[in-house]
């Protein structure tokens, strides 16, 4: 668990009007106005949600610090008893009190979709805060980006297989897709249409028939973790490579979407001591996060936010590199990167 004394400010919240508890994260402000989504998901306890919260904010700063953003990191988190229900009123109510949450925090913070939340949502937390981003673009916003999550994905993609394989080509290459959700799904859909074979696997049974119009092997999503691939590509939610399924792995790499997917920093050396490629997640799925800051926050184009997403292959291309010189794995020199630049925007700062 990411210390909470790392972070700037931590707020845990009884929601007025939810009764459901609020926790809000801030990282780092040091590059900018800290950023992140709102995900609303079931845990087994509050306590859970915040342990999440925390990891996803500090992953958030990284993440921006390695894209080059002006931007901090910050995450919220409405966590849920397990096996319940969030709609109609209710969610409404919970969405209000996430607004007051962050409009305490006087724009120091800004939130936006993430796992378990939409742009719509979003239109309701803007009631109560301007500080909130990815609305829909019928509300004069950018939606929800997972379109340019998935894009990122598939630049760093074709680096790792580059790296691995000798060839940027991804047509005859075999991708194990854990998780089709809103990204996951995307990228499936672009790896097919690249000429990749796919076998995927979701908790949720009805993506199946997303498997079986891109002519994919399904597979239960526990059975993907040890099927023979060229690349496993983690979409779903982070700690997914404990120690124990990184021993059990058949692919030559890992490259995907998901947040914190290392369930502890010693899974990267068992990954490395294996001859299997991991890459950052902390790039790999920075697309949505450059989208935003530079439409949202910037007023760039399309066009031109776009063009810097497709430098995630150039982001983690250098990584790679450095990782070789140095003698590191890739994951402590994305940190290190990363950590240097937070330390320097502090140090000017001061």
């Amino acid at each position: 668990m990411t210390s909470a004394l790392e972070h700037e400010e931590v707020l845990v919240r009884h929601g007025a009007r939810s009764g459901l508890t609020v926790i809000v994260a801030v990282h780092s402000t040091a590059l900018g106005q800290a950023v992140g989504g709102c995900r609303i998901w079931p845990y087994p306890s509050w306590r859970d949600g915040l342990d999440d919260a925390l990891r996803l904010s500090a992953a958030m700063t990284y993440k921006c610090a390695l894209a080059g953003l002006p931007a901090g990191g910050g995450k919220s988190v409405i966590p849920l008893p397990p096996g319940s229900l969030l709609a109609g009123a209710l969610r409404r109510d919970v969405l209000l009190d996430l607004g007051d949450a962050v409009h305490s925090l006087s724009g120091r913070y800004g939130t936006a979709e993430d796992v378990g939340t939409t742009a719509l949502d979003m239109l309701v937390v803007r009631e109560r805060t301007p500080h909130v981003f990815c609305l829909p673009e019928s509300h004069g916003g950018i939606g929800e980006p997972s379109e340019p999550t998935a894009a990122g994905v598939f630049a760093a993609l074709r680096v790792v297989c580059a790296e691995v394989f000798g060839s940027a080509e991804l047509a005859g290459r075999r991708f194990a897709i854990h998780g089709l959700g809103q990204v996951g799904g995307r990228l499936a859909r672009r790896l097919a249409a690249a000429g990749g074979t796919l076998v995927v696997g979701d908790i949720d049974e009805t993506k199946r028939d997303l498997a079986a119009e891109l002519g994919a092997e399904w597979l239960p999503p526990g059975d993907l973790l040890g099927v023979q691939a060229d690349v496993l590509v983690p979409a779903s939610l982070g700690g997914l490579l404990t120690a124990e399924v990184a021993r059990r792995l058949r692919c030559a790499a890992v490259t995907g979407p998901a947040n914190n997917q290392l369930a502890s920093g010693d899974v990267a050396e068992i990954l490395a001591a294996r001859g299997i490629l991991w890459a950052p997640d902390t790039v790999v799925n920075g697309g949505g996060a450059i989208y935003g800051v530079l439409r949202e926050l910037r007023g760039q184009t399309h066009e031109a936010a776009m063009g810097r997403v497709g430098q995630i292959g150039d982001t983690l291309t250098e990584i790679f590199a450095s990782a070789r010189d140095d003698g590191l794995t890739p994951y402590e020199a994305a940190s290190q990167l990363a950590r240097r630049r937070v330390a320097d925007a502090r140090a000017r700062e001061a």
